[in-house]
């Protein structure tokens, strides 16, 4: 009977336990599939379901013509998840191959990062390749679509359009000035991935991708290659530094070339450094030296004390300020106003600069608007040094009459030459493309613009510019030789060669400044290095531009003049 009740309780005992066993399943079951269901189904959804973000497209750049300066091109990125990669798969030789990294590098990577879900294996890939990676179908590697900036005039327009990083962020030029402009709005989007974190359908639109606003600038990419080949080649020739070319619609303040040496290819950056990659014409400074000239010769137009048939007298040919000597190149005697442009007499400005009085000077500089920013909104931009001091020395008056004891950057000397060039108003500068025409200022009357540009048309028909004359058009303009200062003040040896000038002369449609930075073949002056270019480019351009070749020379100075 002991036996057989023992036997008895084991039995229920067991029972018991199975009943509750099962007992408890069934309720998980009902609860996992009743209960707890649409709780279940958000927590398996979130870890399926991901935002995946959607590229914008960046702005395109232009030139005033359409002409594509700056374009984005779709390519592939690849990337790994390396907890799903195994480090010993033997596919991984193939695509180290294809992606040009070292074997042994990508494996360790993997091995290195094994507790992470992410790295880049290669950005910006060509499409092709990056197909021919994924069809090696290894666990754990992805890829997805990014845009590359592209440009297709390289160097001739690298200083002006700038580059973008590896993320498509404006790093220099327009491309950081216009950033936000350009720059699209991401896109986001809900996707459905598998267990392997591959995509299986796209659920929904979060937020579409919104591309960037194009931008047109006023550059004429024809004018540009012209500038570029000719301003490359005197740097060759002369064995300069650099250079910098800058050239100017004298009645919309646009810029229709600028340009620079030495430069960089924003395409290839493996030779990038930071001297090549600034836009001098806007961020380097200098004294402009004798194309101020004619500025100072408006400035005492301007006054009336002084007239087309005003005579100075230059004698002996320099003049003494205490220590500080004065020199033209020869003793031109008594001469008229155009004469003292013409051939550059130091003398015959500084005399007009003591009698008006450097008050009248500066402040024309500072109208035309000398030691102040252009309005360009050019990163990096370099404003100028522009004298004001409260009591003028008759030295400081000689010296700002020709151009020394100040500093400006080309885009300054190319626009105050602009207001010469249009009858007297500045406009303001513009490196976008102008639509409607700007409301200007007026500075200079036409009577005094008319008269100086007459002297500047003599200084290139028998003055110190006539190796700036183009072929078939007539110009005028003014020649600079200044020093270069070094660490220790002036460079004995080390010289600058400007020109600035305008054509057609009688109806001037640009404005052209070239400077050379220190020629060692030999020649060095302005008239010598620089107004050459200014020749080529200027036949070249205007013909480019449809005006009617007119060729006037007119001259009263038959004898070779100073070096300006």
């Amino acid at each position: 009977m002991l036996t057989t009740g023992l036997k008895a309780w084991r039995f229920c005992t067991v029972f018991v336990v199975f009943l509750t066993v099962v007992g408890i399943l069934g309720w998980r079951l009902v609860d996992l599939h009743v209960v707890d269901q649409a709780f279940l189904r958000k927590q398996g959804d979130v870890r399926t379901i991901r935002v995946e973000t959607l590229d914008a497209h960046r702005g395109l750049i232009t030139d005033r013509y359409g002409e594509p300066l700056a374009v984005s091109t779709p390519v592939q990125t690849l990337w790994a998840n390396p907890s799903e990669v195994d480090p010993q798969d033997p596919r991984l030789t193939a695509a180290s191959r294809l992606l040009g990294v070292s074997e042994a590098r990508l494996r360790e990577r993997l091995r290195q990062y094994a507790d992470r879900q992410f790295i880049y294996l290669q950005r910006k890939l060509a499409p092709g390749l990056a197909r021919e990676v994924m069809a090696l179908e290894i666990p754990g590697f992805y890829s997805r679509r990014e845009y590359q900036r592209f440009y297709p005039a390289g160097e001739v327009t690298a200083h002006v359009v700038g580059f973008t990083g590896i993320d498509e962020r404006g790093q220099e030029g327009v491309e950081l000035s216009y950033d936000d402009w350009l720059s699209g709005t991401v896109g986001s989007k809900r996707v459905l991935r598998d267990n392997r974190g591959r995509n299986i359908k796209d659920l929904s639109l979060i937020r579409d991708a919104s591309p960037g606003r194009d931008l047109a600038l006023s550059l004429d990419l024809r004018l540009q290659y012209l500038a570029y080949r000719e301003l490359k080649a005197v740097v060759a020739a002369h064995q300069a530094r650099g250079g910098t070319l800058v050239m100017l619609d004298v009645h919309t303040g646009e810029i229709l070339a600028m340009v620079n040496q030495m430069s960089y290819n924003p395409n290839d950056r493996s030779q990038l450094s930071a001297d090549r990659m600034r836009n001098k014409a806007v961020t380097d400074l200098f004294e402009p030296g004798s194309p101020m000239k004619p500025v100072a010769m408006a400035a005492a137009l301007s006054t009336g004390k002084y007239h087309l048939s005003s005579t100075i007298d230059t004698s002996p040919g320099y003049r003494r300020f205490g220590r500080f000597t004065i020199r033209d190149t020869g003793n031109f005697g008594k001469v008229d106003l155009t004469t003292i442009i013409a051939r550059s007499s130091n003398v015959g400005i500084s005399k007009i600069a003591n009698d008006i009085g450097g008050d009248v000077i500066r402040d024309l500089y500072f109208q035309l608007g000398l030691g102040q920013s252009t309005g360009i909104g050019f990163p990096g931009e370099a404003v100028g040094v522009l004298p004001a001091p409260p009591r003028w020395r008759p030295v400081e008056e000689a010296t700002l009459s020709y151009g020394y004891g100040l500093s400006l950057n080309a885009l300054q000397l190319a626009q105050a030459y602009m207001v010469l060039a249009n009858g007297g108003i500045r406009y303001p500068l513009s490196l976008l493309r102008v639509e409607t025409p700007p409301a200007g200022a007026r500075i200079l009357s036409e009577t005094v613009t008319r008269e100086v540009r007459d002297m500047l048309r003599e200084a290139v028909a028998n003055g110190t510019g006539r190796r700036a004359q183009p072929a078939l058009y007539s110009a005028g303009g003014k020649t600079g030789t200044v020093h270069l200062v070094g660490k220790h003040g002036y460079e004995d040896s080390q010289y600058k060669a400007v020109f600035a000038g305008m054509a057609p002369i009688d109806n001037p449609k640009i404005v052209t400044v070239v400077a050379v930075d220190a020629p060692q073949a030999g020649e060095y002056y302005g008239g010598e290095v620089a107004a050459p270019v200014f020749s080529r480019v200027m036949g070249d351009a205007l013909r480019l531009l449809d005006v009617k070749p007119k060729l006037e020379l007119s001259g009263t100075v038959n004898s070779t003049g100073g070096q300006g």
